[in-house]
């Protein structure tokens, strides 16, 4: 579990972050999400020591962040997966390189053991038998497929998902939503997802942070949105006229219930 304390970040005396305190909980797909500008951005690489808080605790399974000195902050590092947005993979490696690379890094495994979890990663998201095969030759959802592979190669205990879906079609998306939420229930990891994929929150959303301007405006699940009041999340959350529509037969189905 992650726990942020009254987490505040300014930047040339503007607050981006106010007073922000929230848990994200071992085992679910904790979702942040907030318009553009919100505060979103900048809560994430605060989480993950990217950038410090002008004040506030950010507790790693009850170790402070904050207080750690760069060994301890290696060392955690060593626990995060990162699934970036544009997959990020090296063009010059194949996808089983690719997925090798931090276990050469920082992994005191024998290349034998380094390969076989490798090509157990690439199992695990429906990759096999493309190991050998180059970024350039395979699709946006199998290069998003990869990068998952990659993230979860060292076990951690808390992966960090920025916009997985982007670029992707709709069904495309659905797949990869499942995939992270499996993977994350499977190895009972801490994932954190800043999106703005509105079929992710319905979909995946265990636990939900709504940010508007740099303040929690409202925290549940993917169910609680439904019978949400919060003018603002709806806003957000429903502002297509479909989201609306299912909000509206959701509500009926609750109330005659």
């Amino acid at each position: 579990m992650i726990e942020l304390r009254n987490i505040t970040k300014s930047f040339e005396g503007r607050t981006v972050l106010n007073d922000i305190s929230c848990t994200f909980e071992k085992g679910k797909t904790n979702l942040i999400i907030g318009r553009s500008g919100s505060g979103k951005t900048v809560m994430v690489k605060n989480v993950i020591g990217l950038i410090k808080p002008n004040k506030g605790e950010i507790l790693y399974d009850g170790r402070d962040l904050i207080k750690m000195n760069k060994k301890e902050l290696n060392m955690l590092r060593r626990e995060m997966g990162m699934l970036f947005q544009g997959s990020a993979l090296f063009d010059s490696m194949t996808v089983l390189e690719n997925v090798m690379y931090p276990l050469e890094m920082f992994s005191d495994e024998s290349n034998k053991e380094r390969l076989k979890r490798a090509e157990f990663c690439l199992e695990r998201v429906s990759l096999t038998g493309s190991g050998h095969l180059y970024p350039s030759e395979i699709s946006g959802g199998m290069m998003k497929r990869a990068a998952i592979a990659r993230a979860i190669s060292l076990n951690p205990k808390y992966l960090f998902c920025d916009e997985p879906n982007s670029g992707l079609d709709p069904k495309t998306s659905l797949i990869i939503d499942d995939l992270i939420h499996d993977i994350t229930q499977e190895f009972q990891m801490t994932t954190v997802i800043n999106t703005h994929d509105m079929n992710s929150v319905m979909n995946i959303g265990d636990k939900i942070i709504f940010i508007k301007e740099g303040v929690k405006e409202w925290e549940g699940s993917k169910d609680d949105v439904i019978l949400s009041t919060n003018e603002s999340l709806n806003d957000f959350v429903f502002a297509s006229d479909l989201f609306r529509k299912v909000k509206e037969i959701e509500l009926d189905e609750h109330k005659s219930k």
